[in-house]
């Protein structure tokens, strides 16, 4: 080959290598959906917002949409259907569906530190004073209802033992209306309920008052769409922890208020509930959230209040949780 022939093809071996450059920077971002608890969502969702919002998914070349769904087991539901790519799911209810229906869901990131609380409207209500009252959940079997298992538990008492009023995310709303005195809550409920009502929202308990090793959420999909688009997840994942760095950081106060108004709150009152969820540390940003400790906690529990149906296997923590997809995703933001 001459020298003229073989500058030439390697002009043209560039044209190509540049234009294939070129169409992937020009390739159209992976599509996924996401779907979050709650009907308007609750604030353990709002890092996805924040990740739509602020372009974060947009900037690690996924285009997600976030669907809110009634309660967080319906958007686990959603999932296993494959109606949605992955979701925000409460962890005991997780722990069920794995255990007792051999459901191929795993967990990729978590929220370790659940906020829910017992709240009555009612003054001098005992915290075991609850036997055939009506309590306000999700739905029955939703995290709510799950959560209102774990506040009875020391009081000798079961679910079955009190009347659960479905009400999806709108527990407060009833409370302000007067429709129930007693519900299972998040801690951005009792600003707003004592605000709409000028009365103080007796917290009976706590859910660390009950658990100290508590799971509230896994980011869970189905292990077999994991494996065949793992990059898109992986992507998707690095997008929601920079969002958890954005909420967490002071100096974005103001705008995490704004977009914390698609929960039904308002601006002013969210920038009241924000500090309150980072002191309790909601939303991991220096680990994947998936603490072995803390999630075989909720197995042993699930187990022991009977979630996990008798004869059923408790699923195991490392059939449960793939800690690889957060190692990859940290890696990108590095």
């Amino acid at each position: 080959m001459t020298t003229s022939a073989r500058i030439a093809c390697g002009c043209m071996l560039l044209c190509f290598s540049a234009g294939g450059a070129a169409r992937a920077a020009d390739a159209p971002p992976e599509r996924l959906t996401m779907a979050v608890p709650g009907v308007p969502p609750v604030f353990s969702g709002l890092v996805a917002f924040v990740a739509r919002d602020q372009g974060f998914f947009k900037k690690h070349g996924v285009d997600v949409e976030v669907r809110p769904f009634d309660s967080g087991v319906a958007t686990a539901q959603a999932v296993v259907a494959g109606g949605v790519d992955f979701s925000l799911s409460p962890t005991a209810a997780i722990v069920r569906m794995v255990s007792n229906g051999n459901v191929d869901l795993v967990g990729i990131w978590g929220m370790e530190h659940a906020d829910w609380l017992l709240g009555s409207t009612e003054p001098g209500r005992a915290k075991c004073d609850l036997k055939g009252q009506s309590v306000g959940v999700d739905s029955v079997g939703g995290a709510r209802a799950v959560a209102l298992g774990e506040f009875l538990r020391p009081c000798g008492l079961k679910v079955e033992d009190v009347k659960l009023v479905s009400l999806s995310s709108n527990v407060g709303a009833a409370m302000i209306g007067g429709q129930i005195k007693l519900g299972i809550l998040h801690i951005d409920d009792i600003p707003v309920i004592e605000e709409q009502t000028g009365k103080p929202v007796t917290v009976l308990a706590t859910y660390r008052d009950v658990d100290t090793l508590t799971h509230y959420n896994l980011v869970v999909v189905k292990r077999d769409r994991l494996k065949q688009r793992r990059d898109a997840y992986v992507r998707a994942l690095a997008a929601i922890v920079e969002a958890v760095r954005f909420a967490n950081d002071p100096r974005n106060a103001a705008r995490m208020a704004q977009i914390a108004t698609v929960t039904g709150r308002t601006a002013k009152l969210a920038g009241k509930i924000l500090p309150r969820l980072e002191k309790i540390e909601f939303w991991p940003a220096k680990t994947d959230g998936l603490s072995r400790a803390n999630i075989e906690s909720v197995v042993k529990t699930e187990k022991q209040l009977g979630g996990i149906r008798p004869g059923k296997e408790p699923v195991s923590y490392d059939r449960l949780v793939d800690g690889s997809v957060w190692k990859d995703a940290s890696a990108l933001l590095e």
